[in-house]
């Protein structure tokens, strides 16, 4: 099934998205030992206090919110691939998605049940929805890695929100031979339907309207990334937001972001925190919520359950109990 261009739109000026990015980490990474009901009410006092919230999130956030990619999860839904492909290389849904397969239609096959599990599927997630409730009557943008489109379904406005490393609701030209991706979700739902045997009928499979080869997920995976009119715009409102809040108490609220692409989030995070003296970090990781020991207070790690932290934050906001 062929994709069509229905028409062209004009491609926005391309934003050079190593402005966002910082490669220096901290020297001094601690875990904070402060007590655990004291760092939620340090970081509750944040929120009710700040002007404006940029909110970091990454796959941490989506697994505390249920959409893990592996053990039981993985097992019970894609077990017919883990025995067709070996164990060796499906051992959860991440590492299959960039596995070699040998056709077309079996690369469908995965991607359009993954996208089926982790993106059409799911409804609003409670975290998530959550979190909106938390910071919707402030001034917001999202910053995520994330690509299963959960901050929308949340009710995040598209306005608010720059997906960085893509969507599983787009394709693209596997060689991104030009700067447009296309919708997909009817495409990958009758695939997931009509899937079988791990493959997909050669029918559905779908090539690229300009050059006529293979298409791909829109995942930030190689140099051939797509970087099409509507990630440029988002790019330019997130530059926006910065600007406008540069003087304002913002608090960037970090979610489930560790040390696999730090520095799309974690590492600028801690660079705009030195460079801002009125901002302030509260950073949530089950396990890699290690903060620079010189942010002193103006920054809280919490190593918790990122669903627990966020319930129980949201329970001393909503309550205006902060201390």
């Amino acid at each position: 099934m062929a994709i069509r261009i229905a028409g062209r739109k004009k491609h926005t000026k391309k934003v050079d998205f190593t402005q966002f990015l910082s490669g220096t980490p901290a020297g001094d990474y601690v875990f904070q030992e402060t007590p655990y009901e004291e760092q939620i009410a340090r970081a509750a006092e944040m929120l009710d206090g700040a002007d404006a919230v940029l909110i970091g999130a990454g796959a941490g956030l989506s697994a505390a919110a249920g959409l893990t990619y592996g053990g039981k999860r993985f097992t019970d839904h894609f077990g017919d691939f883990i025995e067709k492909y070996g164990t060796m290389y499906m051992r959860d849904m991440y590492s299959a998605g960039f596995y070699p397969f040998p056709t077309e239609e079996a690369k469908w096959g995965y991607w359009s049940r993954h996208v089926w599990l982790n993106r059409i599927a799911p409804d609003a997630l409670p975290l998530y929805q959550s979190i909106y409730a938390m910071v919707r009557e402030k001034s917001h943008f999202v910053l995520t890695t994330n690509v299963d489109h959960q901050f929308w379904k949340a009710g995040f406005s598209d306005e608010n929100i720059f997906a960085t490393q893509g969507d599983y609701g787009k394709i693209q030209c596997k060689k991104g031979c030009h700067p447009k991706t296309y919708d997909a979700l009817d495409m990958l739902t009758q695939m997931y339907q009509a899937e079988e045997d791990c493959l997909v009928p050669s029918y559905m499979v779908p090539r690229c309207p300009e050059c006529g080869g293979s298409m791909t997920m829109h995942l930030r995976c190689d140099q051939y990334f797509v970087e099409d009119a509507h990630w440029n715009e988002a790019a330019g409102r997130y530059a926006s937001f910065l600007e406008k809040h540069e003087r304002d108490r913002v608090l960037l609220l970090e979610m489930g972001v560790g040390f696999n692409t730090p520095t799309i989030i974690r590492f600028p995070f801690e660079q705009m925190l030195c460079g801002h003296d009125q901002w302030s970090l509260v950073r949530l990781n089950r396990n890699e919520a290690v903060l620079p020991e010189h942010f002193g207070k103006r920054a809280v790690g919490i190593n918790e359950d990122i669903a627990k932290s966020i319930a129980d934050l949201s329970e001393r906001v909503n309550g205006n109990d902060a201390v």
